[in-house]
């Protein structure tokens, strides 16, 4: 038996290639969209990709089930619990079998056990590994997607906050409870093999290792913990950060079926600054991906900052508009990952890029930019109320501590809140370290509020420079921390 673990840090997704040395033949479980990394491998290992699975219709990724099933001739296993409004559409298209709980099925001398858990989904499923080949009669692991996390369990709210189906969350929960009590009982021994690391908005702390145990997990993962239904209810819902926007589109997407990548429209070049200024003015949006610095010493106006990092498909997923055309500015060496990682979050209308570097050459004279600012220089402002502050952090940091007097607008909402925000003076933006409130910036400039400035360090440095502060509901004096 062969197993291949990938990762896409981006994404914090981890899916597997497991292959049958004897048959030659190879499953993908929870394929990301693009299929070329898992179609290199089986090549190099004398592998043909047969089949593909995964444990659950995904929110936070572009699946590539169908991609491998319609493109590439693999027989698809998907779960078929859940009902109705949990099963994909496009299952009749590919050879497919659904599965249920207590099914097994084979790839080579591979056996799966299909074990219907709850919770996080209410289609979800895992999948027990035993290799016949090598002479096993039992698993040796378990394949968990978003059920059983190194460290924590998949958050059952989803469903609500992102698709917006009342009532969900706390039926959620306690079918999670459920669901955690059948793991208990699994063998100790077995390895577990989730579907994302830290990092990832599926769970509120998953750990960085990428695989665990039962037995690991009974003993040091605190959801495994509880025996008491009505206090895991409680602390499962609590503190769970605020869900990308694009979920809920992510849902639909992958119950449907993905359009398949030879079908999308291919991206054409722009040569020049007017022809993105064309564009923006037809009503497209235009997405400086450079490094924030960059982009606020000079920007065309109207285009938003997202810079290429780990956490680029994340702030695209929030903050791009799906229903408009995009034209991207990016560095050339970067531009293939940027659209790899836009098209894995199904931003597919895609319509134009041109190398960032033209915006020096050819539309200097028309860029605008935004002001940086440390604390030690703004905080004065800020008590004198010469600047309007509005913090771009998650809840949960909001309510562990804040700077006085500031107006809390999530990052990822900050489209729909503009309205709320003053533009009688100058707008300072803060974040824990910077990075957001960069972000924030482009999206107020792009939305008509031209005067803002970043506080370069965030809230970390305004309390490293010991200035007035609130901790949870208690004010803080300048060089108390």
């Amino acid at each position: 038996m062969l197993l291949r673990y990938f990762y896409d840090e981006k994404l914090a997704h981890a899916s597997y290639l497991v292959g049958c040395q004897r048959t030659g033949e190879a499953i993908v479980i929870d394929p990301g969209r693009h299929p070329a990394p898992y179609l290199r491998t089986a090549e190099a290992e004398g592998l043909r990709i047969v089949a593909a699975t995964e444990t659950h219709i995904h929110a936070d990724f572009v699946s590539g089930a169908r991609e491998l099933g319609v493109a590439h001739g693999a027989k698809l296993y998907l779960s078929d619990e859940g009902g109705d409004d949990w099963r994909y559409r496009y299952a009749e298209e590919v050879e497919c079998r659904l599965v249920k709980h207590g099914d097994r099925f084979a790839v080579g001398n591979l056996s799966f056990e299909v074990l219907h858990t709850p919770g996080h989904t209410p289609e979800s499923i895992s999948l027990m590994l035993t290799d016949l080949g090598g002479g096993a009669d039992e698993p040796m692991g378990i394949f968990t997607g978003d059920f059983v996390f190194v460290g924590d369990v998949g958050r059952p709210d989803l469903l609500e906050k992102a698709a917006g189906l009342r009532g969900t969350s706390e039926a959620g929960a306690r079918a999670m409870f459920r669901s955690l009590q059948q793991f208990k009982r699994l063998p100790d021994y077995l390895q577990v093999w989730p579907a994302h690391g830290a990092g990832s908005a599926c769970g509120k702390s998953l750990g960085a290792v990428p695989s665990s145990t039962v037995g690991y997990e009974k003993r040091f993962n605190p959801a495994l913990s509880y025996t008491d239904e009505e206090a895991f209810v409680q602390a499962l819902l609590d503190g769970q950060p605020e869900p990308p926007r694009y979920f809920a589109v992510m849902k639909q997407v992958n119950r449907k079926g993905p359009e398949l990548l030879s079908r999308l429209a291919a991206v054409a070049e722009l040569s020049s600054v007017e022809a993105v200024t064309a564009l923006l003015e037809a009503g497209a949006a235009v997405l400086d991906t450079r490094p924030a610095q960059e982009f606020a010493k000079g920007h065309l106006e109207g285009t938003i900052n997202i810079p290429y990092n780990k956490s680029f498909p994340n702030w695209a997923g929030w903050l791009i508009d799906y229903e408009r055309p995009l034209a991207v500015l990016a560095k050339p060496d970067q531009w293939p990952g940027i659209l790899t990682a836009l098209r894995s979050i199904g931003i597919d209308n895609v319509t134009g890029y041109m190398d960032a570097g033209k915006l020096r050459a050819d539309g200097s004279s028309r860029l605008e930019s935004y002001a940086e600012a440390t604390p030690s220089e703004m905080a004065g402002k800020v008590e004198a109320g010469d600047v309007h502050l509005v913090d771009v952090r998650g809840l949960s940091e909001w309510l562990e501590g804040r700077i006085p007097g500031a107006q809390h607008l999530m990052l990822g909402t900050l489209p729909g809140h503009l309205s709320e925000i003053p533009r009688d003076k100058p707008v300072l933006l803060q974040c824990r370290s910077g990075a957001r409130s960069a972000i924030a910036a482009s999206v107020l400039q792009a939305g008509g509020i031209k005067e803002v400035i970043n506080l370069s360090g965030g809230y970390i440095r305004w309390r490293e420079e010991g200035l007035p502060h609130e901790d949870g509901s208690k004010p803080q004096a300048a060089g108390n921390r």
